[in-house]
Parts: structure tokens; sequence; C-alpha cells
């Protein structure tokens, strides 16, 4: 964390107060020391660095980051004072006007925007969001939906009982007070909260070089540690989270953390932990048939009864409908939001399919935000000798907790030092009365034979040793107050007061017990306030059990890739009958499991690899490989694989085939031939496994070449490169070298000036070629004359070049004969 130089400038001084660092003189208007009027001569750097300082601090001391001791930013420590000192709005008062609280803040303390102050008051009023809130609205403040709040001109608030314990102690000098920034009045630089609120109610906020993310807690259990520390001043955090087990949200959920885990996050005040919603599973009822009219069953479901903190619960059923309507899950049919105060999400599932709910759970998990990652940094603004200023730092729980009952030790102290002042300014009127009742007919005939005020009071001190206070209030006294009765009242005042000073200064004097008063006040504010803990916290994660493709219904399907790259998935394909745009053609017809993949490669040297069962469902043309990944400019597909082991027995093997010295990567072979009669070989295992948007490379290219076909090879293989010049050349594949990774690989065919490779086929497949001059040539396998790579090819024509060269329709898929061909391997066990 980057460390600040603290410049003690209170940040709400007046602008005219701090447009000149301390220090500096302003040069007369007219005359700076440059010689040019409103000129300053100095170090750039370092005027630049001051001034960026003091904003740092500005933002971290006035805005972003809470107090370690009330655990509140400025504008939430200015609206709660407004409310308590200026409007009287306590929790047993009347609601009032938002706009009016808003107004008075804005006003008299927090010389910034209406709305932020206004977004402030409705967060600490906001269930969902406080653990504990401080505000007790009235009206529209927002949902967890997302809903904003109305305009203050239409809310009310005051505070809550809650906040009284933040705010009840202030007019007994508690606290230090500073000038507002306007200099009017004054504002306290700190609450005197009687409970760890830093804690229960948390705090997040963006500064300067820093940001602070502490979640909330629950009240009973931050009180409890901070009283085991009272009693072991030398507990660790680990005991201390023996009392305290971890964050504690408004909305409840699941946090997925081990108590290791824990214990270190909060020994170094940083970490990270997973939030998620809480379900339940709901069985399916049947329909019942008896009676005249037949009553509708009900499928099964799954019920969202808490969602994580933060997460807008109209956004998640959202992303949940759009999965649905995706077919990601096809065991979920419908969700339903049927909340009212209490969550309620139901998530639908098909009673035809046997579904694991724990299944539906883990990927809604994972690809929504019923599970998000929840920061904690617990960095706080700590006190410093200068009580107008605080110093950030990143603390531990026990740091934390110490810093509280220290601050709390000394504000009872503060506290009774007051009561005791006070007492004793009563005492010392009452023992003047106490000094004249046994001579009242004498004090009265001094005031009745006296000149005036003044010159009355001087007689009662003379005569009865009095001070001028003592005086000022004799004489200020009703003459009812003379009465037997109230004498006797008088002198019983007096002796309970003195009591009660002797009780406080016994406390005073012994900090054991100063301790058992902050103990006791503790305990009884949890007595009042207390709940239940709401977050479970368990280490299971249930997302890890289950991979990829543990969320896809296993079933066959075949994907059709075009050669003007469209893409679709369908049951079955009949290559004569099925949906294409005008002018395209099939390119690939493969076949696969739904958890098996399809491999896409690209001219420009990327493979794409998708699950099957990623690929969009479509009785029409399909849909734009572009779509699905990120393309470059020019880019087109020109090959595709399956990774299913019928069609590719090599992938049926739980291990990689031993194929000999000879050959270091095993099966399958794909072989790439580029437009500069360039051609390599390479292994499908690194592109098994999906790939994201921007692919992976198979092949390097040099600038301006593309590769031209890529197709699966073996090493019995005999392959043909043809040139648009007619120039055909036929090599064995093992002539081309197998390549460990990306690269351009070796010359196949040597090319003439302005010649190109067209296309490049397996020599056993029968092509035909599109003359230039009209007509075509059919190349067979009796045609294909191997020779070794490297040469120039032979002629196929004797005048013209290749206008196309046409390859026959892909075969379709035999589903059967592949899983026969695994057996026959002995690969697989025969059923």
């Amino acid at each position: 964390m980057p460390q600040l130089e603290l410049i003690p400038v209170p940040p709400d001084q007046p602008p005219e107060a701090r447009r000149k660092p301390k220090g500096e003189e302003a040069a007369p208007a007219g005359q700076g020391s440059g010689g040019s009027a409103g000129v300053v001569e100095g170090d750039l750097a370092e005027h630049a660095r001051r001034k960026y300082l003091n904003y740092a601090l500005s933002v971290i001391t006035a805005r972003a980051i809470p107090d370690v001791r009330d655990g509140l930013k400025p504008v939430q420590r200015r609206i709660l004072f407004t409310m308590f000192n200026d409007l009287r709005l306590t929790h047993d008062a009347r609601h009032r006007k938002s706009a009016k609280v808003v107004g008075d803040v804005i006003g008299k303390y927090h010389p910034h925007g209406d709305t932020a102050v206004y977004d402030a008051m409705v967060r600490m009023a906001q269930a969902f969001n406080m653990r504990m809130p401080l505000v007790d609205g009235q009206g529209n403040f927002g949902s967890i939906d997302g809903d904003s709040a109305a305009a203050y001109r239409y809310t009310e608030a005051k505070l809550t009982a809650l906040s009284s314990e933040l705010l009840e102690e202030l007019k007994r000098d508690t606290v230090h007070f500073r000038p507002t920034f306007d200099g009017t009045g004054n504002e306290p630089i700190v609450l005197p909260a009687r409970f760890p609120n830093i804690l229960v109610n948390g705090a997040t906020g963006i500064a300067v070089g820093m940001a602070t993310a502490i979640p909330p807690h629950n009240l009973g259990e931050v009180v409890r540690a901070s009283l085991m520390l009272i009693d072991d001043p030398e507990a660790t955090v680990a005991k201390l989270m023996g009392k305290l087990k971890g964050p504690d949200f408004p909305t409840g959920g699941q946090l997925v953390a081990s108590r290791t885990e824990l214990r270190q996050a909060y020994e170094q005040g940083k970490s990270t932990f997973k939030l998620r919603g809480s379900w339940t599973f709901e069985e399916g009822k049947p329909a019942d048939g008896r009676g005249s009219k037949k009553k509708a069953g009900r499928n099964p479901m799954i019920v969202i009864t808490e969602v994580p903190w933060g997460v807008e619960k109209s956004a998640l059923v959202e992303e949940i409908g759009q999965i649905i309507l995706g077919k990601k899950l096809p065991m979920v049919i419908g969700v339903q939001d049927l909340s009212t105060e209490d969550i309620r999400v139901e998530i639908e599932l098909d009673p035809k399919v046997e579904v694991d709910p724990e299944l539906v759970m883990a990927y809604l998990f994972k690809h929504t935000r019923l599970q998000t990652t929840v920061k904690l940094d617990l960095t706080v603004l700590v006190p410093t000798a200068n009580p107008e200023v605080s110093a950030p730092a990143r603390l531990d729980l026990k740091s934390i907790l110490r810093e509280f009952l220290d601050f709390r030790l000394l504000t009872v102290r503060r506290r009774f030092e007051y009561d005791l002042r006070k007492l004793e300014e009563r005492i010392h009127i009452l023992e003047g009365f106490e000094k004249i009742f046994d001579a009242l007919d004498r004090a009265i005939k001094l005031i009745r034979g006296s000149d005036g005020r003044q010159d009355a009071a001087k007689k009662l001190i003379k005569a009865f040793d009095l001070d001028q206070i003592q005086a000022d209030a004799i004489l200020e006294t009703r003459l009812y107050k003379l009465a037997k009765l109230e004498i006797l009242k008088i002198r019983e005042e007096l002796e309970d007061k003195r009591k009660q000073a002797k009780k406080i200064r016994a406390i005073l004097k012994s900090e054991a017990k100063l301790w058992k008063v902050v103990k006791d006040e503790l305990e009884a504010l949890v007595a009042e306030f207390g709940d239940r803990r709401r977050t479970r916290i368990d280490a299971e994660d249930l997302t890890e059990e289950f991979s990829a493709e543990s969320f896809i219904i296993e079933e066959d399907a075949m994907v059709l890739v075009t050669r003007d790259g469209w893409i679709k998935r369908q049951r079955s394909v009949n290559l004569e009958s099925t949906r294409m745009r005008d002018g395209d053609a099939p390119l690939a017809l493969l076949g696969g499991s739904t958890r098996e993949s399809v491999v896409l490669f690209s001219n420009r040297g990327s493979a794409y690899v998708l699950r099957i069962n990623d690929v969009p469902a479509s009785s029409g043309h399909g849909t734009p490989i572009q779509q699905l990944f990120k393309f470059k400019d020019g880019e087109k597909v020109i090959g595709a694989a399956t990774t299913d082991s019928r069609f590719m027995p090599e992938f049926a093997a739980a291990e990689k085939p031993d194929l000999g010295e000879e050959y270091e990567e095993p099966y399958p072979h794909f072989l790439a031939v580029s437009k500069g009669g360039l051609a390599l070989r390479f292994t499908l295992w690194p592109h098994r496994e999906p790939s994201t948007r921007n692919g992976r490379l198979f092949g390097k290219l040099k600038s301006g070449d593309e590769f031209v076909d890529v197709f699966q090879v073996y090493a019995e293989d005999d392959v043909c490169a043809l040139s648009r010049k007619g120039k055909l050349l036929c090599c064995n594949v093992m002539d081309i070298n197998l390549l460990a990774g990306p690269g351009r690989g070796v010359t196949m065919i040597k090319l003439e000036a302005k010649d190109e490779v067209l296309a490049c086929w397996k020599a056993k497949t029968t092509v035909e070629i599109q003359k230039s001059s009209g007509g075509t040539i059919k190349i067979s396998a009796a045609k294909a004359t191997v020779t070794n790579r490297g040469g120039k090819g032979r002629p196929i024509m004797k005048r013209g070049s290749v206008e196309a060269v046409s390859a026959p329709l892909p075969e379709t898929p035999d589903f059967e004969a592949g899983a026969a061909r695994l057996v026959e391997l002995g690969l697989v066990e025969s059923e």
C-alpha cells in the first residue's frame, strides 16, 4: 500500500485558507517573485507533489476511508449529527422530509452535492445493504431489485434506536469538535460510538492509492470478541475468532471459506471470499385426477431464498432467463420471481429428465451472480496525536477491536469527568444554600437592606463566606424555595449528589472499574439489539466437484460447417436437403457427443474450439462463426475436426499412445498447407479443450501468406497440392515435419512467380478441377504420382490455369461404425 506523507491541513478549511501550502506567503497582486503579475517561481515538480498529496489526503480523510472508532465516513457522520443535534430526529420522534435533512447537511456541514448526501442517507436506511440500519426511512428507499429511491422531496426519515448508541453521549464532552467549513459552527471529529460500527455495518470506499472493503458482521459476535479482548488483552486473532465467526451479511447467503482461510484473512487484513445465495429443492407433485375437476401437478423446482450481498435480484433472474433461452441447461425449463418481503425465485425443472439439483446450482454459481467474490480489506483511519488528523492503515481484527476499545475507554472516562464536573458545580451551589439555611432571617435582612443586586451579593459573600457563583444562585432563588420542605429537598439533593460524585471519583481512579462499565454497557447493548447470524460459513465449494461436462446432457449431434463460415447443430443432417444460404456449400460435417468439442481451423493459422453443446442449434441457415469467435479481417474457416473418440480413436485412450521412438507426438496429426507452398504437421492434443474467443495458433505464416487447407492425416497417407498454374505435387505426409508448436513448416511445392497453391487433399480422394479455359479434369488416386516434397510438381494441363477445385461432399458420420471401431481396437469394452 502506498505510504502518503500526512500534511496536517484540515480537509474542510475554507477554500481561501487552502490556496497556499503552509509556509508560503502570497505575493501581492501584480508583484510575483518572478517579476510578472500572478507568477510565483518555484519547483514545478515539488509544487505538483504538494498539491497532489493535499488532494490525496483530502480524499482519504474526508471522503472515502472510514474512521476506525465510529466506522463512519464524514458524510455519514454529518448526516447523523444533523438529524440528532439540529433536527432532533431521534427514534421516538416523528419522521421529517428527507429534503430538510439534506438541505441542513449541505448548508451547515457538508459543502458538496445534494445527490451524494441523499445517496449516503438512503444507503444507511436500506436493510438489504446495512447489517444494522442507522436511518429509519419512510417511503420508497429503493429495493433489492435495484430500484432507486424516490426523490428526497417524497421520502421522510429519522434515526433508528441503534443510532442513539452512536450519538447520545455527544453533549457530555466525550469527543473533540472542530469548526465547520464556513466557520459558523462546530461539528464532531468522531462520534462517541458505543459499539464497533466499523465491523457491524462495514464500509467500502476507493481513495487515492488505497481502498477499503470491510464486510458487515454480527453485532453479538463483534461485541463478544470485544469482551474477550477486554478480559484477555493478549488474545490472538485466532482466539478472537472463536467468538467472531466471520462476515455476516444482511441478505444472508453462504460464505465459502475454511476456518484457516478466515483466520489468515483477519490476520493479514486483506483477502477475498466466495459468497453465494441459498437455495432449497422442492419435489414435484403429480396431477390429482380425483373428482370432477383435475388438479394440475407441479414440476420439481429449485427455490432461491437468499441472494448474495450487493447483487440485484432482478438482474440475477434475468441472467438465469438468458441461460434458459440459450439452452445452456436443458433440464431447466423456466424461472419466475415470486418474492414479497422474503426472497423466492423459483427455477422450474423438466420432470422428464433426471436432474441433480446440485449440478444445476453448480452451473448457476459459475455462470451467474448467484455467486460473487467478496473482498476484505481492513483499511481504516487511525487516530494520531493530533485530534484533527487521522492516518490510514491496514489493520488486523485484533487491532481494529483494540482501537475501538481504547477509544471507548477514553470516551467513558471523559463522560464521567464531565458528569463529575457538573455534579461538583451543582454541589458547590447547594453548599451555598446549606450555609444560609441556618441563618435565613439574617440573610433576608441583609438582602432587604442592600442597595441592589451587586450590593446584596457582596454582603452575602462577606457574611457567609460564599463566592460569586453561590451568591448569584441564592439571589435568583424564588421565595417558595425557602419553605421548610423545600429546604429539606435541597439538603437531600446535596447528599445524593455527594454520593454520586464519590462513586464517580472511585470509578475514575480505577481503570478496572472503567473497563467494567465498558463491559456492562456492551452487554446491555447486545441484549437489546443483538440478533442471530444470517450468513452460513461452509468450506465446501460445490462448483469444484463438477467439470464443464457435468452440466451438459450427453447426446449425439451433428455439426455442419459451411464454406461461407456458417455453423449449426442438429440431431441429424441430410446434406441434400439441409438449409444453406444461396451459393453456399458444405465444408465439413462432424459428429460427436454434446460433451465433446469441435475444432475450427482458419486460414490465418488459428484453431477455434468450442463444445458441441455450445454450437447453436438451428433448423435454418445456422449462425455465423464470427459471432462465436473474434476473427481478424479476412479470416475464414478452411477445415474442421471433432474430438469424439468414435471418429478419432486416439482420443479414446486414457494416455497419449506410444508410437515408437520415431514419433515424439501422438496421433491424431493434421496437415496444414499454405498458399505459398509451405506445409506443416501438428498434433490436435493442444487443441482438445475449448479455447477463448481469440483461439490458439497451430501455425505461423509469412506476410501475405495464408493457409488453404487443413485436414487429418496418418503416417500411411499420401497428399497432393495443386497450384493455380496447374502444377501438381504428391508426397507422403511423413516427408513433412511434425512441429511441437506453431511454426511455418517446410516447402512442399516450389512455385513459380505469381503462382499459388489452390488446394491440397489426400491422394486417395478423387477431385474435380475446373479449368479457366472451360472444361474439367478429374484427378484420381491413379494419377497421383508420389514424389519427394520440395519439387516443382508436374503439369496437369497444357494450356490455361486452374479456376477452382471441387472436392466431394463430406461423408455423413456413422456413430455405430465409430463405436464398433473402438471396440475392435480394444480401446473400449463391448457392452
